[in-house]
């Protein structure tokens, strides 16, 4: 399929202030997703769930982004790109406000298939992969990193101010005297209400739709045979790491917090709030060493000390102690995320990215959807810190797979600096 720049252009507005927009649009999402990924997992656990009922609902509901993820990739350009951007607003925060409001299990749980709600605490759902293809779209290969590197920036800078509103459940108890579990619910429906800010964003701004494809071939994958065979060993290698990543969903980890040292949903916010932080302050870290060593060697040499790191949390025995490993952990963990997201964009053509950001995307919803329920089992069976164990061993894995995969494929601006005599192959498309 071959498309014309189809991005997001403002009303008289030039490419910096539509970009502006998205990063606004991004950050406000994050905000929820990140308040969500700390009182979820706290809120479900007050609804009288135990460990493997609140692994089951953020499963589903991360099923339920892995679906609207797919949906976005066949359909999300056809369909036209603000329409679809603000559906997808409208339905997470139904569903969102259908978990704080609603009691019965099962139908929670479907509120969060519904809704696509996000235990995992990180913004990573289809309204996300449209914006990326968008940023994308609108930059020359030399900017690509670093407007998604702003991009992510924004993200968790405002997802660290939203673990740390996961102190507003007590402080609603200290000034009203509502019980715990009310006041759950009243924070959970302000972050609702506070999810369909990118409305008025999106609103702001006119939307070039990418031209459509015949019906008889909508749902033939719409990439050339090189970015067909990079983005299938992608796929196959992020769902790997996403299936690690579901592991260690923010709700999983603040409920292992919970069980093994009794933290409170406001120590916790704390805490989210510093790991935030540092993630934000890791991706101006991960741009320059992309310009350094590429991306490929950024994802992979950043990530594997991580997962280390995060093998010793499970054997630890003071929380401080613990706090101190996963904040460690947390400032290098994400540092592969801009780096991720360029190279992806980079090795496939603009009539593509839409695809491929969102496939990608998908997979990485599907090992998270799985992820949880399997972590909650794990917890039930194994004992508390397995999904830890688990999780860390898998994402080892996947680091080693990359770079065996993937050292050699160079993204046009690295191929552009290499020297002529490289043995380092193009990604040229």
């Amino acid at each position: 399929m071959v498309e014309r720049r189809a991005g997001l252009r403002g009303s008289g507005a030039g490419p910096s202030s539509v970009r502006a927009r998205l990063y606004a649009a991004a950050g406000a999402r994050s905000f929820a997703t990140s308040l969500v990924g700390v009182l979820l997992g706290l809120h479900l656990a007050a609804m009288g769930l135990g460990a493997e009922q609140i692994g089951l609902v953020v499963g589903v509901g991360l099923a339920g982004g892995a679906l609207g993820t797919a949906l976005v990739a066949f359909e999300g350009d056809r369909w036209g790109r603000r329409a679809t951007l603000g559906v997808a607003t409208v339905l997470s925060a139904a569903g969102l406000a259908g978990v704080a409001l609603l009691d019965s299990t099962p139908v929670v749980a479907l509120a969060a298939f519904v809704g696509m709600v996000n235990g995992m605490g990180r913004d990573r759902g289809p309204a996300q992969a449209l914006e990326q293809s968008i940023l994308a779209d609108g930059v020359v290969d030399g900017e690509r990193t670093r407007a998604f590197t702003r991009y992510t920036l924004v993200q968790d800078l405002c997802g660290a101010c939203g673990a740390l509103a996961a102190a507003a459940p007590a402080a609603l108890r200290a000034l009203s005297g509502m019980p715990l579990d009310v006041a759950y619910r009243w924070t959970l429906g302000a972050a609702a209400v506070l999810s369909l800010a990118p409305l008025a964003l999106y609103a702001g701004v006119a939307v070039a739709r990418a031209p459509t494809t015949p019906s008889r071939l909508r749902w033939v994958v719409p990439l050339g045979p090189d970015a067909r065979r990079r983005i299938g060993r992608l796929a196959g290698l992020f769902a790997l790491d996403s299936l690690g990543g579901g592991f260690l969903a923010g709700s999983i980890v603040t409920y292992w917090f919970f069980r093994r040292f009794g933290m409170t949903a406001e120590s916790l916010g704390l805490v989210f709030f510093a790991a935030r932080c540092l993630n934000a302050l890791s991706y101006l870290a991960a741009e320059r060493l992309a310009g350094r060593i590429g991306l490929v060697r950024t994802m992979v040499f950043t990530h594997l000390p991580s997962s280390a790191v995060l093998l010793l949390l499970p054997v630890v025995a003071t929380p401080s102690a613990a706090v101190v490993l996963f904040l460690l952990r947390e400032a290098l963990v994400q540092m592969d995320v801009p780096a991720r997201q360029s190279y992806v964009a980079a090795v496939t053509g603009a009539g593509e990215r839409t695809f491929a950001l969102a496939i990608t995307a998908l997979v990485r919803n599907v090992g998270w959807a799985a992820g949880p329920a399997l972590a909650g089992l794990f917890m039930a069976t194994l004992g508390l810190g397995a999904p830890l164990v688990a999780g860390a061993g898998l994402k080892v894995v996947y680091d080693l797979a990359l770079f065996g995969s993937f050292r050699h494929v160079r993204p046009p601006e690295e191929e552009r600096e290499a020297s002529p005599g490289s043995r380092l192959g193009s990604a040229s498309h």
